[in-house]
């Protein structure tokens, strides 16, 4: 398999033959508001793509979006990615949004039910968009666990922070690639409170409870709401000594297992 990091939480998972997108944001730097109270005020994206939109397109055979916040189906996703293309969806609200967008070929998935997509195992798990008061107010999210015969197992945890539902993911698929989301994105007083995503303690709790599995962490310093930068999450695990396990790619890195 190969997994790219492209920008913020989009992927490509090219695994069993096939090719995933995963979240596609798309648009040029500074081409939507920014997500507020923040400590930022920059537009959305803050960083261009690493390529060409046309490159991360090229052999894609299904698109996932783990949820439809604009960091993750932006405009430019809508405007440009084939309108027949295979998507897959968490529930029917995320699906009509796509439906209205054009797209014609929305699958919607369900928890813990596996979806065979050309010999490639999907199976939705859920995630947890932040703590209490805020999770709700972030709305449902989902992960995926990819399966294939020939392949390693990977658990694409999604937008979400450590919570039981998380440890049980991980015993119950025993995930050998584990892709997490770690930017410890986050709002300042008078929005919804506390990390929406993992931040490094919560990928130390994944590594403690997958210690054999290869970690990749995604969603960093690409919107403006970030609140953990490579450089911090790279001395933490270092210090660890946990390096060889977790992985920072930088925009446009990829990695091959």
């Amino acid at each position: 398999m190969n997994i790219q990091q492209i920008r913020n939480a989009t992927l490509t998972v090219e695994y069993g033959g096939q090719k995933f997108l995963v979240d596609p944001m798309l648009s040029k730097k500074g081409e939507f508001d920014p997500f507020l109270p923040a400590e930022r005020d920059d537009r959305n994206p803050i960083v261009e793509l690493p390529m060409s939109v046309d490159e991360v397109l090229d052999g894609v055979d299904a698109v996932i979006i783990t949820h439809t916040h604009e960091d993750h189906f932006d405009q430019a996703a809508k405007d440009q990615l084939p309108k027949d293309i295979k998507m897959f969806m968490q529930d029917e609200q995320d699906a009509k949004l796509a439906k209205e967008s054009g797209f014609t070929n929305v699958e919607v998935m369900e928890e813990e039910v596996g979806i065979d997509f050309n010999g490639v195992e999907l199976t939705e798990v859920d995630g947890r968009h932040g703590y209490g008061e805020t999770a709700k107010l972030m709305g449902n999210v989902m992960g995926i666990v990819f399966e294939h015969p020939d392949e390693k197992t990977v658990y694409l945890a999604g937008d979400t922070v450590w919570y039981d539902k998380v440890q049980e993911n991980i015993d119950t698929y025993k995930p050998e690639v584990i892709l997490l989301n770690g930017g410890e994105n986050q709002f300042t007083e008078g929005g919804p409170t506390g990390p929406l995503i993992m931040g490094k303690e919560d990928v130390y709790k994944v590594y403690k409870a997958a210690p054999e599995a290869d970690i990749i962490v995604s969603h960093m310093e690409a919107v403006n709401h970030w609140g953990l930068s490579r450089k911090e999450l790279k001395n933490f695990i270092n210090e660890k000594g946990i390096e060889s396990n977790v992985l920072v790619p930088d925009d446009g890195e990829s990695y091959s297992f």
